[in-house]
């Protein structure tokens, strides 16, 4: 009996895989999409439940109590102020913050917060608020770094720390600055807490205000580049040039005119205001390659020594907003763009994929012509830029060409690069085999003689007629044409010196 009734639950057994084998499976009914949202909901609930109960039991952290303690409120009653900033003003909010506590009575000691974990983003209300029982966030030591404050000086920045402090009121306050770049984005924040908002907003205008004050980058000579992290804009100091008028090389009287039109008006700027003048003012060097458009530049950025200057080359013009933003903040101030024309007509870097020439006129068009601000170009293709600034008329009111040297400034050219070297040599010859270069080839001509020199044992080195002849004869020969180019050369190749 009892084998009859286990064939027969074969057989059933069998018989449902026939059939299922036979006939097409159906899929089973999915979850209705009303009970999903009534599940979603009913979880959220629990987990809202679930934390409300534990944030009750574990009360306020001990960071929140020392925050709540100074400031006499509850928790829910902090109100954070915040300010963001690029990050290459790290270093001036750090300064406003230092004056701003000196000015206030009380402890200034910095602390920070233990525990963070990978929570380094959150805004420093959200860090205090977070219970015990979450975060573990406790007090512990302010996180600090290291900032430029000029070409060769550093100062310590807090990085993510708090400090007690009051409004100019007298109200307590909690402020705070955190640099988010390491996880986040480039910017660093002031954050104040305050159970008074209006507290809270005085006292970060008054940082603000101290930041201006306190500006590090107040005549310095600045560079905006991008670093090789998440490509953010960075300002780098330079030491400043000192180029004596001596050293300038330029046919006579042109750079006397150069020196009126941007050193004088500074020298005015008080009186042309007053006569209802502007002071915004643009100047243009063009010309070959190795001229002394740059050299000139550098000496008019050492002469003009208590000016801010801020130096974009190459596609750091692309940062041409925020450098005219900053002279407008630092004037006086001169703003030198090198080689225009290279990136000229480039629209990767452009907002809205304008050409960067556009961008730029713009920018010097937003500074206002009140601002005693001056933007120099330099450029060795005029004719780029001729069309545009001449359709766009105010934002260049001299252009100056900086031409290839005739044969007098060839031979004070000679004479400033050989300074302090004996030479030996008419130098007739050698100005005559130099027609026709530029300041740069001059340099490396005398650099070469002076190998010369030292490889026929001159010690100390004499610069011979015989020893220029020969590094002319190299320097125009055929094999040398495409460095003579380079150098801005004589291209024809003949060596007068050599036939005297």
């Amino acid at each position: 009996m009892r084998g009859r009734r286990q064939q027969a639950r074969w057989r059933g057994h069998l018989s449902w895989g026939i059939v299922d084998r036979v006939s097409t499976p159906q899929p089973p009914a999915g979850p209705d999409g009303e009970d999903l949202k009534s599940l979603a909901r009913s979880m959220r609930l629990l987990f809202e439940l679930s934390a409300r109960t534990l944030t009750e039991n574990a009360g306020p952290s001990e960071l929140a109590r020392r925050v709540i303690g100074h400031l006499g409120c509850e928790l829910p009653a902090v109100v954070p102020v915040t300010k963001r900033f690029s990050l290459w003003e790290h270093v001036n909010l750090q300064r406003g913050v230092d004056a701003y506590l000196a000015a206030q009575p009380g402890d200034r000691s910095w602390f920070g917060a233990s525990g963070l974990g990978h929570r380094p983003r959150e805004d420093m209300l959200s860090l205090i608020s977070m219970p015990a029982h979450f975060g573990g966030v406790r007090p512990g030591a302010a996180v600090y770094g290291t900032a430029a404050t000029g070409p060769e000086r550093n100062a310590e920045v807090v990085m993510f720390g708090l400090v007690t402090s009051t409004a100019p009121d007298g109200t307590p306050v909690v402020i705070g600055i955190h640099n988010e770049s390491q996880y986040g984005p480039n910017i660093c924040s002031l954050e104040v807490l305050a159970a008074d908002p209006s507290a809270g907003a005085a006292t970060r205008d008054e940082i603000e205000r101290l930041m201006r004050i306190h500006d590090v980058f107040r005549g310095q000579v600045l560079s905006f580049t991008a670093s090789e992290h998440h490509g953010n804009e960075l300002v780098s100091f330079l030491p400043r040039p000192a180029v004596a008028a001596d050293d300038i090389v330029l046919p006579d009287g042109l750079l006397e005119h150069i020196e009126a039109h941007i050193i004088g008006v500074a020298d005015w700027s008080a009186e042309l205001l007053g006569a209802g003048q502007h002071l915004k003012r643009g100047l243009l060097l063009h010309g070959p390659p190795g001229t002394g458009k740059t050299h000139t530049v550098r000496y008019l950025m050492g002469r003009l020594d208590s000016c801010t200057v801020i130096l974009l080359t190459g596609l750091s013009i692309r940062f041409i907003d925020q450098a005219a933003a900053l002279a407008r903040r630092l004037q006086p101030s001169v703003v030198v763009l090198e080689d225009v024309d290279l990136v000229a007509l480039d629209r990767d870097y452009a907002p809205g994929g304008q050409p960067l020439l556009f961008s730029l006129l713009e920018a010097m068009d937003g500074v206002g012509t009140d601002a005693d601000v001056t933007f120099v170009l330099t450029t060795n293709r005029a004719d780029v830029l001729e069309t545009a600034l001449a359709d766009r008329p105010g934002r260049i009111d001299l252009a100056v060409e900086i031409p290839r040297p005739d044969a007098p400034c060839r031979e004070r050219l000679l004479r400033v690069y050989a300074r302090d070297l004996r030479i030996d040599a008419d130098l007739g010859p050698v100005v005559a085999g130099t027609e026709g270069v530029t300041a740069s080839f001059v340099k490396e001509m005398i650099r070469r003689t002076v190998l010369a020199s030292l490889r026929a044992g001159d010690a100390p080195p004499v610069l011979r007629g015989a020893y220029f002849a020969d590094v002319l004869d190299e320097m125009t020969g055929e094999r040398q044409a495409l460095t003579r180019s380079l150098l801005g050369g004589n291209p024809g190749g003949r060596n007068p010196a050599r036939s005297k």
